[in-house]
């Protein structure tokens, strides 16, 4: 199996997606707004692109409601930025798990089994707009409370929850999807704040990287790519889960496609995610990442055994229940 996750091109899965995902069977897939219509459409891709490597093929979103939210109205539901609904909200820690279980319950429905969500990282005044209002609160306390409680709402909702952005990305004053944020802060703060959530969450099943420099650890590379980040996720954290980078097209980091592939599975990554559907660059990265290891292979199958049948809820209650929480 290919140490890969890819993001198809559309809305249905072309002829020659159908080939190369047969040939070089990634992991898994993702898919973004441009893969997304309606309910049934989506429905036909998740079983498509299960089809083309012919078994129950882990498909991810980044559903996290609020401005990062692939599903869309009128056919999903709405959701506040995850920071305004925390401050919003009479009992936060309950509206986050209606809201988180509302999510799984659509994720499930059309076929999606992963989500990548909840985010550890933790507020800072610093942190840059494009991730700030996504995150859950301003100390570790809060952070892993609402973390937990969205890991648990997916989870029962039949879909895996994934980590994010590992060690740390709170810290981070400028967008990673255009540069690379360089954090200089001691060791000892680190393992103290940035890290200290992802620590209390090693039970998550999957978990994703930042594309970010901690100076004080490895000056030279992000965590992504980073073997001293690695060895602090692996050991000092303590995070034993599937560990994928975040997309490899965000200009955060450097080289080709296939050079940055090559360097996160040699850093100690388990799954290069690729995200933007570019066939060449499919190919390339394919070719880099090469067969997942046996200890990928192994995190992989613990993960994907957590996938569950979802418990039964009562929509409308909980919809109406988190109106009331929001005011």
């Amino acid at each position: 199996m290919n140490a890969t996750i890819f993001g198809p091109e559309g809305p249905e899965i072309t002829p020659w997606e159908r080939g190369f995902f047969r040939e070089m069977q990634p992991l898994g897939f993702i898919v973004f707004a441009r893969n997304i219509d309606t309910p049934d459409q989506l429905r036909r891709l998740t079983h498509d692109l299960r089809e083309s490597v012919q078994r129950d093929a882990p498909i991810l979103i980044d559903q996290e409601g609020g401005r990062v939210q692939r599903m869309r109205a009128p056919h999903w539901r709405e959701y506040l930025p995850a920071l305004d609904q925390m401050d919003r909200a009479t009992d936060p820690l309950r509206a986050h798990w209606i809201r988180n279980r509302l999510i799984a319950a659509e994720l499930h429905d059309v076929g999606i089994d992963a989500n990548c969500a909840p985010l550890a990282d933790i507020a800072e005044d610093a942190t840059h707009p494009v991730l700030k209002n996504r995150l859950y609160g301003y100390d570790v306390e809060t952070v892993v409370a609402a973390s937990k409680v969205c890991a648990d709402a997916h989870l029962e909702g039949g879909v895996l929850p994934i980590l994010k952005h590992i060690p740390g990305y709170g810290r981070a004053s400028v967008d990673g999807h255009k540069d690379l944020p360089r954090v200089d802060a001691p060791r000892a703060e680190l393992d103290a704040w940035d890290f200290a959530p992802f620590a209390a969450l090693t039970d998550v099943p999957m978990g994703m990287t930042a594309h970010i420099v901690f100076s004080d650890i490895d000056d030279s590379a992000p965590a992504t790519t980073s073997a001293k980040m690695m060895e602090v996720i692996r050991k000092d954290i303590g995070f034993d889960g599937l560990l994928m980078t975040d997309d490899l097209s965000m200009e955060a980091l450097s080289g080709t496609v296939a050079e940055r592939a090559a360097a996160s599975i040699a850093a100690g990554c388990d799954i290069i995610l690729h995200c933007n559907g570019k066939q060449e660059e499919m190919q390339s990265v394919a070719g880099a990442a090469g067969d997942m290891t046996p200890a990928a292979i192994t995190r992989a199958n613990r993960a994907l055994a957590m996938r569950k049948t979802p418990a039964k809820i009562d929509i409308p209650a909980l919809e109406a229940e988190l109106t009331r929480h929001l005011g």
